[in-house]
């Protein structure tokens, strides 16, 4: 593996490039805003009427009165839209040296050659550059941008965005997310067709005081195969940014799907998104994330099973240090009869960052012999920080089987000094300890993302002891 590939560490992430823009939108939210945006595009009326719609909800909506504090965002200082050049590039070559230069640092180029099937890659509130082998084409495999998709498969589009998985009506940033969205990926994978490598996005803010909305939407029909993975990425500046990102997935019968997230937002980052899948009939939904960066990160993945025999697996990782809310959990409604689902939370906290799990579990009337099990982990590596676990489990009939565990606790000391009686420093002997812990999430991710995920929690590490 060429190590200079995933070598991303904070003096690549952390560093903006030139703000060089062809149109950026004034501050504030308004339907004059979202119509030019909807202009700008050239969408056609029906998907413009949705954002309005959208936008309608986002006013009446009450902001969450949960969680983390976001007092501090101000709607009214926030850019919804910048175009980062007049572009839509097939071949890398073409995209803008500056946009070229960050990904290039990122390693997408040459991780898209040596491991991926596709890639799309997001630039403030565009896609830029999208790419996909042409035999998967050849199967009926779509995998293009959302703006994209809109122009070029509207039927579908219009039967999936923000309708049943996650309607404006969800909650307050939702609504915002289907009044300003912009750019993100649309994946069908027609039925019986299985995709053999990751199709990949890369979605980066360079901008200050931004917000990017990117929607993504995943259909897997019956009895396919993929797995999508995102990469997240932003600069730091001293005034405060958002992120605010819907993901759809629609798993049908026999189908299976994989999402998996490494977010290393910066610490200015609101990072507040909303992302579900719908399970069919023996379908299988697993969710792989690591939440890392951001100031304030609330997320809840959510799976809905709705047929016979569907499965759902969560495994995530979530890192908070100084100054960092980590508000993550996961959410599964078990619909139908033999369903089940795996919860697995794992959290770290170090310098006073706060980690929650906050979960739900429903099994509702006549979702007879379903399953759920609930693990919660929480390290905490010093006395300033803090885990908390927040679960609800609604069980409304008989004949399920439900666990629910959950520890909070400091680095063992008995542990660290084992290791240190082997030889290793104090240091050595913690970040060992921190690398076991976030195992069981690495070791689901490919190689070369288990790499980056073990490397950026070593740069969190760092400082970590002494």
């Amino acid at each position: 593996m060429n190590k200079k590939i995933f070598e991303i560490g904070k003096k690549f992430i952390d560093i903006p490039n030139p703000e060089e823009y062809s149109y950026r939108a004034k501050k504030g939210l308004s339907r004059e805003i979202i119509e030019e945006i909807s202009y700008i595009k050239n969408e056609p009326d029906w998907m413009r009427e949705k954002r309005l719609r959208a936008y309608e909800i986002f006013i009446k909506k009450p902001m969450p009165n949960f969680g983390p504090d976001l007092s501090g965002l101000n709607f009214d200082d926030i850019t919804f839209y910048i175009r980062p050049g007049e572009i839509k590039a097939r071949s890398w070559e073409d995209v803008p040296e500056n946009i070229r230069r960050t990904y290039e640092k990122l390693g997408i180029p040459e991780a898209e050659r040596k491991f991926l099937a596709g890639v799309v890659a997001q630039y403030e509130s565009e896609a830029v550059y999208e790419s996909l082998r042409t035999h998967l084409e050849n199967k009926g495999v779509i995998f293009c941008d959302m703006d994209t998709a809109v122009k070029n498969y509207p039927e579908i589009v219009k039967e999936y965005f923000m309708t049943k998985c996650v309607p404006d009506t969800d909650n307050k940033f939702a609504a915002l997310h289907g009044a300003v969205w912009s750019g993100g990926s649309f994946v069908y994978v027609p039925e019986g067709v299985n995709v053999p490598f990751p199709l990949q996005s890369y979605f980066r803010m360079n901008a200050a005081q931004s917000g990017q909305f990117e929607h993504t939407l995943i259909i897997a029909e019956k009895g396919s195969y993929v797995h999508y993975i995102e990469g997240c990425t932003a600069p730091f500046y001293s005034l405060s940014s958002l992120h605010s990102a819907v993901v759809e997935i629609f798993v049908k019968e026999d189908a299976r799907a994989r999402y998996t997230t490494i977010q290393n937002w910066s610490r200015d980052v609101y990072n507040l998104n909303t992302k579900r899948a719908i399970v069919g009939k023996d379908g299988i939904i697993e969710w792989v994330g690591g939440s890392l960066g951001s100031g304030i990160t609330m997320l809840y993945p959510g799976s809905v099973l709705v047929g016979r025999g569907a499965k759902a697996e969560h495994l995530n990782i979530a890192f908070a240090g100084e100054g960092q809310r980590k508000d993550t959990g996961a959410k599964v409604i078990h619909l139908a009869p033999r369903t089940s689902s795996v919860v697995v939370s794992k959290s770290i906290s170090k310098d006073g960052g706060v980690s929650t799990y906050r979960g739900l579990v429903k099994i509702v009337e006549g979702a007879e012999n379903s399953k759920c099990s609930v693990s919660c982990q929480g390290l905490i590596l010093d006395e300033k920080s803090k885990a908390d676990t927040i679960p609800i489990l609604e069980i409304h009939t008989d004949n399920v089987e439900v666990v629910h565990e959950a520890t909070a606790g400091k680095i063992s000391e008995e542990k660290i000094f084992y290791l240190m009686s082997r030889g290793l420093s104090e240091a050595e002997a913690t970040a060992l300890v921190v690398r076991g812990f976030i195992e069981p999430v690495a070791r689901e991710l490919p190689m070369e993302y288990a790499v980056e995920l073990n490397r950026l929690i070593q740069l969190e590490m760092e400082g970590a002891v002494g």
